[in-house]
């Protein structure tokens, strides 16, 4: 993935109060997530990581024991969502971080492509998410999911409403 969005030399840090406050809304106020096992494991202003541990209840092809490819897509729109939040925040950095995280109340998902490269086996999945444009009513955003070694399985593109 390439960076498009913010120049990596104007890449704002997160105060510990928004990635926190952002952490909360994403992996306990969005119950689904919990569903999901997301884990965010990186948040940054240009990009995202989280990771799902396989579990019993994610298998969708018993005989091999895939995970299901509705995890995988549902994953990965969480992680463009998650994505577009960071890069709000990134952008609003004159408010406080309470501030940036009652910015969110209107994101939501317009369109969804998911490309199924390879079969999801294995221990744990990372989710890597960013945004390629944030405008002033849409965003557009590049997923992945990778296996435990590294391995691209999946990869998505997304837009959502951000106003």
């Amino acid at each position: 993935m390439t960076k498009h969005l913010i120049h990596p030399a104007t890449v704002p840090e997160f105060e510990e109060e928004f990635i926190t406050g952002l952490k909360a809304i994403f992996e306990e106020k969005i119950v689904f997530n919990q569903l999901l096992g997301l884990q965010i494991t990186s948040l940054k202003a240009d990009r995202v990581t989280a990771r799902i541990d396989m579990r019993h209840d994610l298998i969708g092809h018993p005989a091999y024991n895939r995970i299901h490819g509705g995890v995988i897509s549902a994953g990965l729109d969480a992680m463009g969502g998650l994505a577009v939040m960071a890069a709000i925040g990134a952008r609003h950095m004159d408010d406080t971080p309470e501030q940036r995280l009652q910015r969110f109340h209107k994101l939501g998902t317009i369109d969804l492509r998911v490309d199924y490269l390879r079969p999801g086996i294995g221990a744990h999945f990372e989710l890597r998410a960013e945004v390629m444009r944030l405008g002033s009513r849409v965003a557009s955003t590049r997923m992945e999911f990778l296996g435990a070694d590294g391995k691209l399985l999946s990869t998505a593109a997304a837009a959502y409403i951000v106003s």
